[in-house]
């Protein structure tokens, strides 16, 4: 038999970081504002990519503010959950697809590739974001502006991405060297 890659425990952990993305937002007490600053709806989505892989991470990216939004109604499915859907399938599919090439070289540490992966990961997520939202500009009333994609994606947003480089390498980390290693989790 062929073995897939697929496994019911990396789909349990995906979905456990589903419902982590449903969650997390709640810390933020569901304010927008708060929420854009923090940005902890992205971190399930780059840790699909980088634990489980570019396609767990691609998949988790578009379906936690897609099902967030149609289940507690934050964000806004049209256009803030359908850009966001956009900008986290960058995020989990660009940083699992190169923390996976970059760790199969093994030329670098993995904390070097850790952060070779999310860097480009975060700058892709806001242009494709920045993209989504000027096409959806086209069918609203309010255009998106040059500077709209700064202050969103850029001035707005820098706690939130301090964040995600402190903290995801962190969990990374220790979720391989924890979870990831046990040999239960594995098979």
């Amino acid at each position: 038999m062929k073995k897939t890659g697929i496994t019911t425990k990396k789909l349990c952990f995906a979905a456990l970081l589903l419902a982590l993305g449903w969650l997390l937002p709640f810390l933020t007490g569901q304010n927008r504002d708060l929420g854009n600053m923090l940005s902890l709806i992205h971190f399930p989505a780059y840790l699909g990519g980088f634990l489980l892989g570019p396609w767990y991470g691609l998949l988790l990216g578009f379906l936690i503010p897609l099902s967030r939004s149609i289940l507690f109604g934050m964000p806004t499915l049209y256009p803030r959950a359908v850009c966001m859907a956009f900008e986290m399938v960058a995020y989990g599919g660009i940083s699992g697809g190169l923390y996976y090439l970059l760790n199969k070289s093994k030329k670098a540490k993995r904390i070097v590739n850790l952060y070779l992966s999310l860097i480009p990961a975060m700058l892709l997520g806001r242009i494709v974001w920045g993209a989504g939202r000027a096409l959806c500009g086209l069918f609203a009333a309010d255009a998106f502006t040059w500077k709209a994609f700064l202050a969103g994606g850029f001035v707005t947003a820098w706690p939130g991405m301090i964040l995600q480089l402190i903290l995801l390498p962190i969990l990374v980390i220790t979720m391989e060297k924890t979870i990831l290693q046990n040999p239960h989790f594995a098979s």
